[in-house]
């Protein structure tokens, strides 16, 4: 995954500059169906009973993955594509902190469910 822009500053600042970071208390994912950037962007799904799902991690050496599985409801209208996932620090709105493009792309269609198995979503520094 990326970081963004925003979270870049901020742990550049935490650990450069001694500037007080507060990790937010919850994470959450979303779907894209077009590509987000560092700075924000791409086309998030909405409609069809999409809402964003909170997603908590576990960290082992230079990588941190997803502790449980995460499940978006039953999509009651098509998503279309989704390409990526993002990580914010709310539930709609908010700050991008991370990004990423799937394996592989998942066309969502009514009566599909979304889900992200337990340790696939991966955050990597090195």
């Amino acid at each position: 995954m990326s970081f963004s822009d925003y979270l870049e500053t901020k742990v550049l600042d935490h650990v450069f500059a001694g500037v007080a970071y507060t990790a937010p208390g919850t994470h959450y994912v979303a779907l894209f169906t077009a590509a987000p950037s560092d700075s924000g962007g791409g086309t998030e799904v909405s409609g069809g009973a999409y809402a964003r799902q909170t997603i908590a991690f576990t960290t082992s050496g230079d990588t941190t993955s997803n502790n449980a599985a995460v499940e978006f409801p039953t999509a009651t209208a098509s998503y279309g594509t989704v390409t990526h996932v993002g990580i914010f620090d709310a539930s709609s709105a908010g700050n991008l902190m991370a990004w990423a493009a799937l394996t592989s792309s998942k066309t969502i269609e009514i009566g599909d469910v979304f889900r992200i198995p337990s340790g696939d979503l991966d955050i990597t520094l090195n």
